[in-house]
């Protein structure tokens, strides 16, 4: 495998060209990633050339369309799935709302969903709501010292009225890698649907969907370098069961069943650019190739491994800081790259105010994980110090990062 090309990855990405950025160190990626720039001169141009009514007979309108079903197609070649089983909505906060919705209408009263306590809000909220139909909620739930979950506890929370089970692929807080392809497996054995939330995962490779086996797979582009778009993917036979959620006389087009508000166009046409970048990645490091697949596997490699060469670092500083207590598993390996922390001596929002001063971009709060919080004994209302990084991160980042900590602490 090629390294990391550090100065072409930044070429691609114009905040750090920008001068009101110079000389900041991002560490919020968690909360949204730096948007590269296929996407922004996609998204200039479409305002620019293409901004009206999508598909009709103007040729121009023609062209709107065009790069609109082109982000469908191209995303769902990096996914591993097919294009009709991608839909791209406003926040996948709004798309599981959406997708509750749906399960309420072919659920019954006494079926079970399972949750965990491990996810953010939005993945967990909309299926509690569902209890008020008369669905009953299971709460798989983590070790409140560690904030992993164990998936042999699956095997006493399913029974024969368990239709649904929700969770995330890596924690937004503590970051561990849930073995989502093991959970998905076990569940089908059970006859059991998957809903894998992927927003704080996809940001560092996006996942092959159908190798995962999960049928339903959400993530936000926003937070993996695109516009602010929600992922969708719901498989075929899945998106059968649920059915239309959109207008009647759209039934005939299967990416627009679970976008009742109706698509966002420029930002829809925009997503391409993000499969642009990767492609754009991948051809610099790579000999060409066509196969998709190939494509798609180098550049999750070449993401990851780029995290993996200043996770350590960063994880060792924290765990054997005195002043500094790590949420999260201690081991690279099993996890993202978002470090969340907490200081004896001062809150964090006192100890991001002081990073925030040496040109430290960071955040401190629940992050709607307010459910893992209290399992892990941590105060929702001050939470946690959390830092996240992506492959665009530079060592002189790093290195700024620990010695503003080592000043603020």
């Amino acid at each position: 495998m090629s390294a990391l090309d550090l100065q072409f990855v930044r070429s691609q990405f114009p905040a750090f060209d920008e001068p009101s950025l110079a000389g900041q160190a991002f560490f919020d990626n968690a909360g949204g990633s730096y948007a590269c720039l296929p996407v922004i001169v996609q998204l200039n141009r479409y305002y620019h050339q293409n901004k009206i009514q999508p598909y009709h007979l103007h040729p121009v309108s023609q062209e709107a369309g065009r790069q609109m079903d082109e982000s469908h197609d191209r995303l769902a070649g990096y996914l591993n799935v097919l294009p009709e089983e991608v839909h791209l909505g406003p926040s996948t906060s709004q798309n599981t709302y959406v997708l509750a919705q749906a399960f309420a209408h072919v659920l019954q009263a006494g079926d079970e969903i399972i949750v965990t306590n491990q996810d953010h809000e939005a993945n967990i909220g909309v299926w509690r709501r569902l209890a008020e139909r008369g669905i009953v909620i299971k709460e798989w739930r983590v070790d409140p010292i560690t904030g992993e979950l164990d998936s042999s506890e699956l095997d006493t929370l399913f029974s024969d009225k368990t239709k649904l089970l929700a969770f995330t692929h890596s924690s937004n807080v503590v970051a561990h890698i849930n073995p989502v392809k093991d959970i998905c497996a076990k569940a089908k054995a059970a006859g059991v649907w998957t809903l894998v939330d992927g927003v704080a995962y996809a940001g560092h490779g996006f996942p092959d969907v159908k190798d995962l086996g999960a049928d339903i797979y959400l993530f936000s582009l926003y937070k993996a370098f695109g516009p602010h778009q929600g992922v969708m993917v719901i498989r075929q036979d899945v998106a059968l069961k649920l059915g239309n959620q959109g207008h009647f006389f759209n039934g005939e087009y299967r990416h627009k069943w679970f976008v009742p508000a109706g698509p966002d166009h420029a930002q829809v046409a925009a997503a391409r650019g993000v499969v642009d970048y990767f492609d754009r990645l991948h051809d610099h490091h790579f000999d060409a190739s066509k196969d998709i697949s190939v494509r798609a596997s180098h550049v999750r490699k070449l993401l990851q491994d780029a995290d993996a060469a200043l996770l350590p670092q960063l994880l060792d500083y924290v765990s054997e800081h005195p002043k500094l207590t790590l949420v999260g598993p201690s081991d690279f390996t099993k996890r993202c790259a978002t470090v969340s922390m907490l200081a004896t001596e001062q809150t964090p929002q006192e100890l991001a105010a002081k990073l925030v001063k040496q040109g430290i971009i960071c955040g401190a709060g629940h992050f709607y994980a307010v459910r893992l919080l209290e399992a892990l004994g941590v105060d929702p209302n001050t939470g946690v110090l959390r830092l996240s990084f992506v492959h665009y991160t530079s060592r002189e980042d790093m290195t700024q990062l620990l010695e503003a900590l080592d000043k603020a602490l």
